[in-house]
């Protein structure tokens, strides 16, 4: 397994066992990060940390980058296939300190390494100015609806065709 060392932190690919945390990280960023969205919205986007199964299930087709600042993962990014970006979080305490572009990199690295000619995700309001800073352009904003919320969001692209 490889392992990319960067300041404090580590980053490393998941493994079946960081499931649950992957879980809780993304709970944590939901719930307790700075947010564009209402109380209400987050509590229905994430009304409890992912896991069992169908969690495993959906991880399991995906490569993961995680972030670990000594044992405890703070961040993480995905890539799914058709190079699709499903999940980039990072808990609020790690926010602010370039963990989202790092991740990202890694990411940008594996779909480039499978000759991929574009990453494109569907971006939160807090995680569109992310994307964009590496280069993201939006494709169309759409709303969602969700356990009755309704959610704004951004269909994002990036072009990696030389």
């Amino acid at each position: 397994m490889r392992r990319i060392m960067t300041k404090s932190f580590n980053m490393r690919w998941a493994i079946i066992d960081d499931y649950p945390s992957i879980g809780e990280v993304m709970y944590d960023a939901v719930r307790s990060g700075k947010s564009k969205y209402s109380d209400a919205q987050r509590s229905a986007w994430m009304p409890e940390a992912r896991s069992g199964d169908e969690w495993n299930i959906r991880l399991a087709q995906q490569d993961i980058i995680l972030c670990e600042d000594n044992t405890q993962i703070v961040g993480f990014m995905s890539l799914a296939p058709k190079a699709y970006i499903d999940f980039a979080f990072i808990r609020p305490s790690a926010q602010g300190r370039g963990l989202f572009r790092k991740l990202y990199n890694e990411i940008e690295n594996l779909a480039q390494k499978h000759n991929e000619p574009r990453l494109w995700v569907h971006a939160s309001l807090m995680a569109q100015p992310a994307f964009s800073a590496v280069g993201f352009t939006i494709i169309k904003e759409e709303t969602v609806a969700m356990r009755g919320q309704d959610f704004n969001r951004f269909e994002m692209e990036k072009n990696l065709a030389i």
